[in-house]
Formats: C-alpha cells, sequence, structure tokens
C-alpha cells in the first residue's frame, strides 16, 4: 500500500515535470514564431503627394510627402513603365539652394535597402532630363548620367546602408543641368547580413546597385511580383535574353527550386528557375558591362542546374575570369550546391581600373556554361560625418541670421566632400575620424539677425568673416572662447555696444576687423596690447569707440563731442543772457517805483499831520463836552 502510494507521487511528479517542459517548449516555439513573422520595417513616400496614396496591382501604400527642406510639388510625368504608379512628385530650383534633402525620423536602426525613384517635371513636349548627384547620410552614392530616361533600371537609384541614428537623412545636389525631381522614396529593411561579402563588414560599407539581371525568358520584375520574401528588400530584376552575338540560348523550367529563399538575402525561387546557356559553337558565356573607373566592385553570380542534361556532378565544370583575372576555377554546380535545381550564390570583390567589367564563364572541355542572375554592387566607403556639436551650431546660425534658401545649408556641412555647404571650409580631424569646421566666410551675403552666442560651439574655427552684411546687436562675448581664431572679420555691419573684454583672450587672432558698426565705449586694453605684436586691428567709422591709436582718447572729447558740448553751452550762455536781461530790466522798474515814492514824501508827510491834529482836536472837544454834562448835572429829555 505504501509503496503504491509512493510510486504514484513518483508518477503524478513526472507528469508535473513534463507538463513544465512541454509549457517551456510552446512558449519558445511560439517566441520564435512571432520573431520570425515579424515583418521587417518599410517606408515608402509619394513625393508632392499631399495624402497617402495606395497603388495597384500589389495594393501598396505610399506615405503623403513630408520630411523635405524645401522644394515644389508637380504633377510628375512617369519616365518608364517599372516606376510606381504616382501622379506627383517633389522637384528643387537652384532657387532653393544648391543641395536640398529628405529628413525621416522613426527609422530604426538596422540595414536597409534604400531606393529612390526618379522623375520628370512637364510633359512630353517639352520634357528635360535633370542630372544630379544623390548623398545618403552624408556619403555621395550616385550621379545621373545622360540618356538615363531610356533605361529602365537607371530610372532610380538603390543603396544598401546601415542606419544608426533612428533616422536617415538623403540628399540631392544640383550640378546646373536641370533641376533635381523626386517621385517617390522606398526605405525598406533587409537582413543585418545581407551581402555580407567581407570580414571586415560594417557600418562603413555601402553597396550602391549597378546592375541586376535574371537570364532567361520571362519579364523584367520586382521581388514582390515573383512572390518573393519582403524581407529581400524587394529587388527589381531586368530581364536579359541573351548576352549578344548569338552566344547563348534561354533555358526555363517550373521545378521547384531548394534553397532559395533563405536568410540572410532571400531570393526568390523564380530567379533560378530561367537561365541562359553557352552554345557549343561559342561555349563561352560573356557579360560586357560600362562602369565608373577606379571603383571596387562586388560581384554576386547565381546558379542553378536546371538543364536535364546534367545530372550529376562533373557533368558541368567551368572557370569563371573576371577582366581576365581568375575568380573561381572548376566550378561544378551540383557539387556545390549539393542536387540538381538547387541555389548556388557565389560572390568576389574586384578593382576595376578601366571603364569595362567583363564576367567570362569559361567551360572545361566540351561542357557549356549556365548562368541564371547577376548583380554588380559599388563599394563605397561611408564618408565620415561632421562633429555633431558643429552642425547644430550651423543649424542655429543659419536660423539666427536669415540665411536665404539659395546658400542651401541642408544636409552635413563637410560632407559629400563634393558638396559642401557654401560659406563652409572643413578639415578631416584624423584622430577622431569626423570632419570639423575651420572656416566660415559669409560675407556680402544679405544676412540680418544677430550674432548668437551658440556661435562659440564651433571650437575649431579660424576665420569667421560676417562682413558687408546687415547684422545687429552686441557682439557675443562668447567669441573669447573660440581660442583658434586667427582672422575675426565683423565689418560694415549693424553691430553696437561695446566690444567684449573677452576678445582679449583670442591669443591667435591676428586680424580683427570691427570698422563701419556702431559700437562704442572703450576698447579693452587687451586687444590695444596685442597692436604691438604685428596683429592688424581696424576699429574706425565707430564713432562711439576710444582708447587707442588712431581713435579718440578716453576722457578727451572727440570731434564729434565738442560740437555737442559747444552747442549746449551756447544754449547755457543764452539763457544766462536772458535771464540777466530780465533780472535788469526788473531791477530798472524796482528803482523807478522807488525814485517817483521819494518825490511825493513831504506832501505825504503834511498831510499825515494835518489829519493827526484834526483828530486830535476833535478828541480833546469830545472830551470837553463830556465834563460840562457832568458838572451841570443831568438833563431831562421830553
Amino acid at each position: 500500500m505504501i509503496a503504491s502510494q509512493k510510486k504514484k507521487r513518483v508518477r503524478n511528479k513526472s507528469n508535473l515535470m513534463l507538463l513544465r517542459f512541454l509549457l517551456l517548449w510552446l512558449l519558445c516555439v511560439a517566441f520564435a514564431s512571432s520573431d520570425a513573422g515579424q515583418a521587417p520595417f518599410a517606408m515608402r513616400v509619394s513625393c508632392g503627394a499631399l495624402k497617402n496614396v495606395q497603388t495597384r496591382p500589389t495594393s501598396t501604400v505610399w506615405q503623403k510627402d513630408f520630411g523635405y527642406t524645401g522644394g515644389i510639388s508637380a504633377n510628375a510625368t512617369r519616365p518608364s513603365y517599372i516606376t510606381p504608379p504616382l501622379n506627383t512628385l517633389r522637384y528643387f530650383p537652384l532657387s532653393e539652394g544648391p543641395q536640398n534633402c529628405y529628413n525621416i525620423d522613426r527609422v530604426p536602426k538596422g540595414h536597409y535597402s534604400i531606393r529612390i525613384f526618379f522623375g520628370l517635371v512637364g510633359h512630353s513636349g517639352d520634357i528635360k532630363e535633370p542630372l544630379f548627384d544623390i548623398s545618403i547620410e552624408g556619403t555621395q552614392i550616385y550621379s545621373l548620367k545622360s540618356g538615363w530616361t531610356r533605361q529602365d533600371d537607371q530610372v532610380f537609384s538603390e543603396a544598401l546602408v546601415f542606419l544608426t541614428n533612428d533616422s536617415v537623412s538623403i540628399c540631392f545636389h544640383s550640378t546646373g543641368h536641370g533641376d533635381p525631381a523626386i517621385l517617390s522614396i522606398e526605405i525598406l529593411q533587409v537582413d543585418d547580413k545581407a551581402y555580407h561579402f567581407v570580414p571586415q563588414w560594417n557600418q562603413g560599407i555601402i553597396l550602391r546597385t549597378v546592375k541586376r539581371l535574371s537570364c532567361g525568358f520571362g519579364q523584367s520584375k520586382f521581388d514582390v511580383d515573383y512572390g518573393g520574401d519582403s524581407r529581400g528588400g524587394d529587388r527589381f530584376w531586368q530581364r536579359v535574353r541573351t548576352f549578344g552575338q548569338n552566344s547563348d540560348r534561354p533555358r526555363s523550367v517550373e521545378s521547384r527550386i531548394k534553397q532559395a529563399s533563405y536568410p540572410p538575402n532571400f531570393y526568390a525561387e523564380a530567379l533560378y528557375q530561367s537561365a541562359l546557356v553557352s552554345t557549343s559553337s561559342q561555349p563561352d558565356l560573356t557579360y560586357i558591362l560600362e562602369v565608373d573607373p577606379n571603383r571596387n566592385y562586388s560581384i554576386w553570380l547565381h546558379f542553378a542546374e536546371i538543364d536535364n542534361s546534367v545530372r550529376d556532378v562533373g557533368q558541368r565544370v567551368f572557370d569563371i575570369m573576371i577582366n581576365g583575372d581568375l575568380a573561381f576555377k572548376d566550378v561544378d554546380i551540383v557539387k556545390y550546391s549539393g542536387d540538381i535545381y538547387t541555389a548556388l550564390v557565389l560572390n568576389t570583390t574586384v578593382i576595376v581600373n578601366g571603364r569595362i567589367l567583363t564576367i567570362t564563364l569559361s567551360p572545361k572541355q566540351d561542357n557549356l556554361a549556365i548562368i541564371n542572375a547577376i548583380e554588380i554592387f559599388e563599394v563605397i566607403m561611408a564618408d565620415s560625418k561632421t562633429l555633431s556639436d558643429e552642425v547644430r551650431a550651423l543649424q542655429t546660425l543659419k536660423n539666427a541670421l536669415e540665411l536665404p534658401p539659395r546658400l542651401g545649408w541642408n544636409g552635413d556641412p563637410c560632407v559629400p566632400q563634393q558638396h559642401p555647404w557654401r560659406g563652409v571650409d572643413c578639415q578631416l580631424n584624423r584622430s577622431t575620424g569626423s570632419w570639423i569646421i575651420d572656416g566660415l566666410v559669409l560675407d556680402n551675403q544679405g544676412l540680418k539677425g544677430s550674432l548668437p552666442n551658440d556661435i562659440s560651439r564651433l571650437l575649431n574655427l579660424q576665420i569667421l568673416n560676417l562682413s558687408g552684411n546687415s547684422i545687429h546687436g552686441a557682439i557675443p562675448s562668447s567669441l573669447g572662447t573660440m581660442t583658434n581664431l586667427q582672422v575675426l572679420d565683423l565689418s560694415y555691419n549693424l553691430f553696437d555696444g561695446s566690444i567684449p573684454e573677452s576678445l582679449g583672450q583670442l591669443a591667435s587672432l591676428k586680424t580683427l576687423n570691427l570698422n563701419s558698426n556702431i559700437l562704442s565705449k572703450k576698447v579693452p586694453a587687451t586687444l590695444g596690447g596685442r597692436l604691438l605684436h604685428r596683429a592688424s586691428f581696424n576699429f574706425t567709422d565707430n564713432a562711439g569707440l576710444c582708447g587707442i591709436p588712431g581713435l579718440p582718447t578716453c576722457g578727451h572729447l572727440s570731434p564729434g563731442a565738442k560740437v555737442s558740448l559747444g552747442l549746449g553751452a551756447s544754449f547755457v550762455f543764452l539763457l544766462l543772457i536772458t535771464g540777466s536781461v530780465c533780472w535788469w530790466k526788473r531791477r530798472k522798474n524796482i528803482l523807478r517805483a522807488q525814485q517817483i515814492a521819494a518825490r511825493a514824501a513831504p506832501y505825504a508827510k503834511a498831510r499825515t499831520h494835518y489829519s493827526r491834529d484834526v483828530q486830535m482836536t476833535r478828541h480833546h472837544h469830545h472830551h470837553g463836552n463830556t465834563r460840562t454834562a457832568a458838572e451841570n448835572g443831568p438833563v431831562l429829555l421830553s
């Protein structure tokens, strides 16, 4: 009985442990499934659109236009049938500045395929093909070439980029050959290891799509049209049915292809169901492409053995030559992939010195060559960015001085190096790897407003020239902290107040021009002392300044002050004269009155004596009558 209960307890405990294990396993599976099923981030912008747009046949949603620095919305003319069916675009006339950007926030950190479709402004009769440069995150990735409207895969530019700041900056730089016109922007997240091609793969590398070919039968399509995985980035595959010169023939099957849509690249299975095969009369299979010279190119070659005549290892073997150099030797698709109808991808990186890239598949013995698809990327080293603190200082300066749009202060001030901000000089700090700003020359640019204290954040500035503008207000004392300044020119502006004492701390200062402003008070003694060290200072045409040779001595009157004091003294003198005349006339009147009174005095005295005698006589007579009455007794009145 006791043994039975003990066995029962052990069995219950085992069942409980099993149940816990099953629950834990189910949670892990559910978590893994939810993680694997999470869709990659995708943002699509319809440039120039005032509301969200949904396009057929894929029901793709495009957000309304936002994040742009300028430009004009207009109706669009689509240059190609592969261009998204959108009706608006945004173009950037030169009056809006030589560079304009889309600064898009809320983009999670990660690896992205960024694609920009170009549009045309106008109607078919007056369309002009604009040529301009494109940069992503400060790195120039592409320059449009003449004739791009006649090549389907050239109506957009695409690059694989790592984003690290929860945002992306995409800029368009005018080259003087028409106004940049942008139809749409796509930001599509891909696997972090997508197209991982070198051991030092990191965030400093950008891959720009040069060519993406699908060989054999069919139509040019996007991944979504192939039913491909969205984690592949919705790539466009241009169909090529021959490499030319009757050197090949197309081949296609409907058989399933193994190992196609796998991470990290997620290629569509349909990509491997067609191919080009060389002929017995010309067994070499050669593809030739014109490229930009002196660049690195990453080449991805796609294979699947779909020819029924090849069923086993050793039946098809070939070498792959790139620009005459052996890239892959004795390639056996069945051997390398493990089976027929199985995807195989080979990758290599080459330097192309000339303008021609040649890929040749050269079969061994009596074999033929086969290829399913080709991808070619230009390898671009990402440019270092400008110190963020200095960028913010320039943005503050841009707003404070009301910089006109024609200066085009958008994007990064120093990169791409081909398109720095106008008036900004940059230098690469090799110890930090960041660009710094060492010169700011904006003379005679019609600037207004006042100079902000934040300009002192440009700690590496050596030259600051803002002369010939209409900048007003006080000179910021914070300029005294810019210890690298050698030239400071604020002449011909409307600066007022005194010269900050802090400017005397600029030990490297060699040239200081503050002339033709409205400055006043004493020039700091520390600046005056610098004149003995061959510094060139100009303080002229500031009426209120004093204290150094060439200016009035403080405590002594300047010519203008003397004139003012003279006018004041004259006014006071005039008041004194006027007062004296009035006092003299009044005194004279008083004296005349006294003289008249003196002449009339004897007559007045006689009258006074007479009046007094009369009064005394009357008084005496009155007392006499009183006495008589008393002496005579009472008088009765009847």
